[in-house]
């Protein structure tokens, strides 16, 4: 649940621990949980969801989210450790071996949950490339591993608090939550992906026909836009819901019994004299409750010929909007949202996750990466501007939601620094292995990026991770996903024909990537001939360069390297000795010309 940025609102930071004295106030202070008999608290879901700001990793959750809280108590090493059954403890200033000990005495004591700063907190993690969060540094994360698998093996709930966090501050909010949760009772949150409308769009884009998403009442919710439309669409975006006449002949036909029934496609043919088009519909659910239904109206041109697969996924994804629009409320996707990121980016238990969204953490997982590529400056297109440009990054989002629902109900979606993650869980092995489900994810990955493309007009590109046995290891497979785009990414001009990749596709790409980042980021491992001969290039503009590494690529071959160039192999000839001669390199020596190749690839890929 932690970003990168110091969380608003009660939680300031803080030049160190509470005073003493102020620890021992704020124990007593939490007590009215325990006074009078049968009092409740609050699951420790809601109370994270009711924290609201990134105040605290989920670091293990063996007994699920759902345990209860009742009171909220700081606990000072110093003090005799004596909590209740449904307390959440916040650890204030033991360290190693003495706060695994208090964890393993908490747990025995009763308490739900105990709360604790380490060093292994996202803000003491080392960006990566590309800027987005990177991993741990070595050793950083030691103590609250530590920490996790005594959590684990204890089964207490072991939260990571932000270091700029002061305890007796998160004290008095947590415990005012759960003094709060006694008397209001607050329903549970679902999850979204966007608003119906940018959905309703996204359908109609993979459908081809015009769409309108309405409730179990026939009211319209949203609909997409476009021209031809028939009577029956028209009356019903004019008055927000069906006309009765035409609701009663769809009852009539059966159509309304087919879309409560179950997860079917229905047909409805079209009637010229009752001013009807041909259209599809499927029902929404949530379980086995109609929340509503989807209905594509052909216009002018058929429907896509894989409009009935786009509506299912879309269905499955819809739904959870509208639970959100029913609780008016987006406290449960940020949750979500955070535990799916905090998983891909290795920072919580896998279990946390398990619990949330009902997958199961001991089965096949992995991880898709979506990039959407705006174009570079100076490339001829307009750039869109910043409402166009997050209007279409959540369409995106909402396409690849529809595309991987359809593809498997558990699929989750989310976004990280600019890219769209999706996980697909629970992947069983079958007769061929795991050969044939990653066939498939990749079959799934290029549709969604063919459709992508389309629809929105934009160059997008998707990585699929290697398949991890169990669920704890998809940041492997997310960090993976990550380095085959960064690898795509890089040299567009040259390599246009790579939209969807695993890492046996380019792994040289991404290895010669990362080798030069690293000689980007030491000055002391570039041969300082090289460095002169580019000096030179720039300052006479004989592009030896460009001529000498077009030489090298092609091993040495004149006439293929003078092809490429458009040149004369003769006037290549004398760029590569004169190249030769400026800088002093041995072009004989295997080792030389080796370097002098990454070096001269490394400058073509500067930033």
């Amino acid at each position: 649940m932690s970003t990168d940025t110091p969380p608003p609102g009660p939680f300031h930071p803080s030049d160190g621990e509470p005073h003493r004295t102020e620890v021992r106030t704020s124990v007593f202070a939490g007590h009215s949980a325990h006074d009078g008999e049968g009092s409740t608290g609050v699951p420790l879901r809601r109370l994270l969801l009711a924290l609201g700001d990134p105040v605290a990793d989920v670091a293990a959750a063996p007994g699920g989210l759902d345990v209860q809280v009742d009171n909220v108590v700081i606990l000072d090493p110093e003090d005799r450790a004596e909590v209740r059954e449904g307390d959440l403890v916040l650890l204030i200033g033991a360290r190693g071996a003495a706060a695994r000990r208090l964890v393993r005495t908490l747990a025995e004591q009763g308490a739900t949950a105990v709360a604790v700063k380490t060093g292994g907190h996202p803000q003491d993690e080392a960006p990566s490339s590309g800027g987005r969060a990177g991993r741990p540094r070595p050793g950083a994360t030691d103590e609250l591993q530590a920490l996790r698998s005594e959590a684990r093996e204890a089964g207490i709930a072991l939260l990571a608090v932000r270091a700029e966090v002061r305890w007796d501050q998160l004290q008095a909010v947590c415990q005012s939550i759960v003094d709060d949760a006694r008397l209001t009772a607050v329903e549970d949150l679902g999850e979204s992906s966007g608003d119906l409308f940018s959905m309703a769009q996204t359908i109609a884009q993979l459908t081809g026909g015009l769409v309108s998403i309405e409730d179990a009442a026939s009211r319209v919710l949203a609909y997409s836009s476009g021209a031809e439309v028939d009577e029956l669409r028209r009356l019903s975006v004019l008055g927000r819901r069906g006309p009765e006449s035409y609701l009663a002949l769809l009852r009539e036909w059966g159509v309304f019994a087919k879309l409560r029934a179950g997860e079917e496609v229905v047909r409805i043919e079209e009637h010229p004299d009752l001013g009807i088009r041909r259209r599809l519909a499927v029902g929404i659910h949530a379980g086995r409750q109609p929340l509503g239904a989807i209905w594509v109206q052909e216009g002018a041109s058929p429907l896509a010929e894989n409009a009935e697969e786009a509506l299912l996924g879309a269905a499955r994804t819809t739904a959870l909007q509208m639970i959100r629009q029913r609780s008016q409320a987006s406290a449960g996707l940020r949750l979500r949202e955070d535990l799916l990121s905090s998983l891909l980016e290795g920072r919580i238990d896998a279990g946390a996750l398990a619990d949330t969204v009902e997958v199961h953490a001991d089965r096949g997982a992995l991880v898709v990466a979506f990039s959407l590529l705006e174009a570079p400056d100076g490339a001829g297109e307009e750039r869109p501007d910043r409402p166009a440009r997050e209007l279409r990054r959540r369409r995106m989002i909402d396409l690849v939601s529809v595309h991987t629902a359809a593809y498997r109900r558990s699929a989750l979606v989310t976004e990280l620094g600019g890219r769209v993650y999706v996980l697909l869980p629970d992947l069983e092995r079958g007769r061929e292995g795991w050969r044939g489900v990653e066939q498939s994810v990749l079959a799934l990955t290029r549709k969604t990026v063919a459709a992508a493309r389309a629809a929105l007009g934009a160059r997008v590109q998707g990585a699929v991770g290697s398949l991890m046995e169990r669920l704890a290891d998809v940041p492997d497979s997310r960090a993976e996903a990550d380095r085959v785009l960064d690898a795509m990414g890089r040299d567009l001009e040259r390599h246009l024909d790579w939209e969807v990749a695993t890492i046996s596709d380019v792994r040289s790409r991404v290895l010669i990537g990362e080798t030069l980042a690293r000689l980007r980021e030491d000055p002391s491992l570039r041969d300082p001939r090289v460095s002169r001969l580019i000096e030179y290039d720039r300052a006479g503009g004989a592009d030896l360069v460009h001529s000498l590494l077009a030489y090298l690529e092609a091993f040495g071959d004149a006439r293929a390297a003078a092809e490429r160039l458009h040149i004369h192999p003769n006037t290549l000839r004398y760029r590569v000795r004169r190249a030769a001669s400026v800088s002093g390199i041995d072009l004989g020596d295997p080792g030389e010309r080796l370097f002098t190749q990454l070096q001269l690839l490394m400058e073509q890929q500067a930033p």
